[in-house]
Order: structure tokens, then C-alpha cells, then sequence
């Protein structure tokens, strides 16, 4: 009609703009999400092999794998008072339940 697509819109542009910067802060949160989780999970098998207990069970890799980003930083402080893997599992056990 006019002679314009919706792409040389200036509320197309800036929608895709908004678009693109939510998509990179997402990767951003997701990316720090996995980072956070890998590094408890390194700190967690180290101490265990220190220990010679051996390595982390399955079920408990699983359980911190589905951790949020907040529940992944108390874990990273509380965990340098574990003495066993029991203290962890328990630590899990006690994690209030949705979060």
C-alpha cells in the first residue's frame, strides 16, 4: 500500500533489537547456569578423590544438574563444610522442593 515492508519499519527494528538482546542475556544466564554447575561438580569429585571415596554417584550428579543458579552459589559456599558425601546428599534432601 505504502510501499514499505514491515522490515523497513522502525517498530520491526526495534523489536528485533529487543529480540536479539534478551536472546543474548538468556545465553548469558544459561551459559553461567552450566558453568556453575560444572565447576561444583569438579570441586565436589576433587574433594571426594582427595578423600578416596571415589566418584560422585549418579543420582547426585543428576540432582545438582537440575539446581537453579541460586541454589548452585549457596551449594558452591556450603559445600567447603561437607565432610562426606552424606553431608551433601543431605544438603539435597533438605533443598525446599519447586525451587
Amino acid at each position: 500500500m505504502l510501499g514499505i515492508t514491515l522490515e523497513e519499519t522502525r517498530f520491526y527494528r526495534e523489536a528485533k533489537e529487543e529480540g536479539i538482546e534478551q536472546g543474548i542475556v538468556q545465553g548469558i544466564v544459561q551459559g553461567r547456569e552450566q558453568e556453575g554447575r560444572a565447576l561444583i561438580l569438579r570441586q565436589l569429585n576433587r574433594r571426594l578423590l582427595n578423600r578416596r571415596v571415589g566418584t560422585l554417584p549418579e543420582s547426585i550428579t543428576t540432582r545438582i544438574a537440575d539446581l537453579s543458579i541460586e541454589q548452585i552459589e549457596t551449594l558452591a559456599e556450603e559445600l567447603l563444610d561437607f565432610q562426606s558425601i552424606e553431608d551433601l546428599d543431605v544438603w539435597l534432601e533438605n533443598l525446599p522442593q519447586g525451587d
